[in-house]
């Protein structure tokens, strides 16, 4: 790779790091942008969640401090997701689904809309959620951490819309828990990917530092955001990736 292509990656990983924290979706560019740039799309979708490790450090490290985060509530959602990563991870070289981007797409959509109809969703938060509305929780995170686990392009997007909709978070709340969660679902991903030889470590450092300082930039400034705003740049930027999706793959 040459020095101006290993930039112009720097830069891109870094303005999607800093954006992201807020609206996921980062591999959704990110490794398509390194597919052209020639990297084998095992590698390039191995080393990216090498480098998306650090970045949900790097994100999760400004909330920590605000104590946005409730850990005992996460807890069982880092479990579901660990499990569900390790087994996406583990199918990365057996799954190929071209159907994945649409559906992933047309559920942004579907979000967006409920959310939109749900006027205080993410933005007031409820104390008390519905055993059905726990359940449903559960089951989308462990079947999202195998998404994330396997490619992780939405993944966080839809997490973070999920614990809106069903977990009675607001947005700040969902968005600080997801960088968290985010974290083991990378990591044991990480793991899983370096163990099947598959990371480039030389571009995945550098990615790495680049993406958790962007991320850490990102969840610095998010922390100064009202829900209200957080909701508003959220579900802008998921319906213009959604529509995006469904453009490019029903081509």
């Amino acid at each position: 790779m040459t020095a101006s292509s290993l930039l112009l990656l720097i830069i891109l990983f870094f303005i999607t790091s800093a954006i992201g924290v807020v609206t996921g979706s980062n591999s959704l560019i990110t490794v398509p942008v390194m597919f052209q740039f020639g990297i084998e799309p095992r590698v390039a979708v191995a080393t990216n969640m090498f480098g998306l490790t650090f970045m949900a450090i790097g994100a999760t490290i400004p909330f920590l401090r605000q104590g946005t985060i409730d850990k005992k509530k996460v807890s069982p959602l880092v479990l579901l997701t660990l499990i569900g990563s390790a087994i996406g991870a583990a199918s990365v070289g057996f799954i190929s689904d071209k159907t994945m981007p649409i559906i992933v797409s047309a559920a942004m959509i579907i979000v967006t809309i409920f959310t939109l109809v749900k006027r205080d969703a993410g933005v007031a938060k409820i104390e008390s959620v519905s055993p059905n509305s726990l359940i449903i929780t559960y089951v989308l995170t462990f079947l999202l951490g195998i998404y994330g686990g396997l490619y992780s392009g939405g993944y966080v997007t839809m997490l973070t819309a999920s614990l809106v909709a069903f977990f009675g978070m607001t947005f700040t709340e969902s968005v600080a828990s997801t960088k968290l969660i985010n974290v083991f679902s990378s990591s044991i991903a990480t793991v899983i990917f370096m163990w099947q030889g598959l990371v480039d470590y030389k571009l995945g450092a550098i990615l790495g530092v680049t993406m958790f300082v962007g991320a850490y930039a990102g969840a610095y400034t998010v922390t100064k955001l009202n829900d209200v705003w957080l909701k508003r740049v959220f579900l802008a930027t998921v319906l213009i990736l959604a529509l995006n999706m469904l453009i490019f793959d029903l081509r």
